[in-house]
């Protein structure tokens, strides 16, 4: 018996396919459950690339201390001004989710902007095409879009090894398990 049941009718992030179209850029204003926070040393240059390269769009502002930037629902990201950032990029990386028409248009974007950022496109165990990018201020992020589910798949094969099974194709049994 799993406890994990679907509750895909929470997230701003379609169903998996190849004609899956992305949300528009969410602009209302919410408490925010979780949000990442970047220092960088050239706030106009981590904006312009951030907005150009991976898709995000300016929210709010501090001038010339903080821009708040987001994409879809509940992707915020916080720049902030700092007098340094490290030389190199940590092996911890932020992930953002994107549709599958996405991915080849920021990697192109991010590597146009900022030659040798970029790593793949590739596709993982888990059902993802990821594409890594090391912005300007050395942060490793990942822009993730799930790929349609083949239930006979090895992806699949190697989700079920995990103790995850596909969701029904039915409404979200959220109110069930709240």
């Amino acid at each position: 018996m799993s406890d994990y049941y679907n509750a895909f009718e929470t997230s701003p992030v379609p169903v998996p396919g190849p004609d899956a179209v992305p949300p528009e850029p969410f602009r209302g204003i919410y408490g925010m459950p979780a949000f990442v926070t970047i220092p960088t040393s050239d706030l106009a240059e981590s904006v312009d690339f951030w907005i150009r390269g991976l898709g995000f769009f300016e929210l709010f502002s501090v001038p010339g201390t903080m821009v708040h930037l987001r994409r879809w629902a509940f992707q915020d990201v916080l720049l902030v001004s700092a007098e340094s950032v490290p030389e190199q990029p940590p092996t911890m990386s932020f992930s953002f989710a994107g549709v599958l028409s996405q991915v080849e248009p920021v990697a192109e974007a991010c590597r146009t902007l900022r030659p040798g950022s970029v790593d793949g496109p590739r596709d993982t165990p888990w059902n993802t095409r990821d594409v890594e990018v090391i912005t300007p201020e050395n942060a490793r992020v990942v822009l993730t879009a799930a790929k349609p589910f083949d239930p006979a798949g090895q992806e699949a094969r190697n989700l079920a090894a995990m103790g995850i099974t596909p969701p029904d194709d039915g409404p979200g049994d959220h109110g069930k398990h709240a």
